[in-house]
């Protein structure tokens, strides 16, 4: 079954599918780059979309942001294999350490991990959001050559507030997500 445009987001309470155009196919792939790779490869075969749009919460890095952003370029923040590989870069691998969406500036620094603490390496790397799935999203969708873009909402600062910060703002992007949709179909 094809489809010309592709949602995927980690949890239903960020994004209802109820919400969504009935033409629009969704899929929540779960928390983390593992559980993203399996259910955004599984469903970019399936569905053959020409597009993929990521939509989820973030933490906030850079301090001047918040609301809804475009991210324009996703890293992985958890790939520590010095002295093999500088960091976020998988030692011995040939595909692309980051991958570029059709739109957007920010940056996004992807990993298994909910960001509770300062990381200089972030700052150093520009990165102004971070998530556990855009990584894994944006390398499935460049295996089968699909153009992406990937709309964050920041919930939290990254630091040690952000979990109970994040379950308390979950779902406030939800709108402004579905007003950028409009404006995308």
């Amino acid at each position: 079954m094809k489809t010309d445009l592709l949602i995927i987001t980690a949890l239903e309470s960020e994004l209802g599918s109820g919400e969504l155009p009935p033409e629009i196919k969704i899929v929540y792939c779960g928390i983390g780059k593992i559980n993203a790779a399996i259910a955004s490869y599984k469903a970019m075969h399936e569905y053959e979309p020409k597009r993929v749009l990521n939509f989820g919460t973030a933490g906030g890095i850079n301090p001047g942001l918040t609301g809804l952003l475009e991210i324009g370029r996703v890293l992985q923040r958890d790939m520590v294999t010095e002295p093999l590989a500088p960091r976020g870069r998988t030692p011995y691998c040939t595909k692309p350490h980051e991958y570029f969406s059709i739109g957007g500036k920010h940056v996004c620094g992807s990993g298994d991990s909910f960001v509770t603490a300062h990381d200089p390496w972030l700052l150093e790397q520009g990165v102004d959001v971070v998530d556990m799935e855009l990584f894994a999203i944006a390398a499935s969708a460049h295996h089968f050559g699909i153009p992406w873009q990937s709309f964050k909402y920041i919930t939290d600062d990254a630091n040690e507030n952000s979990g109970d910060d994040w379950r308390d703002k979950v779902n406030h992007g939800q709108e402004l997500f579905l007003h950028k949709l409009k404006e995308l179909i």
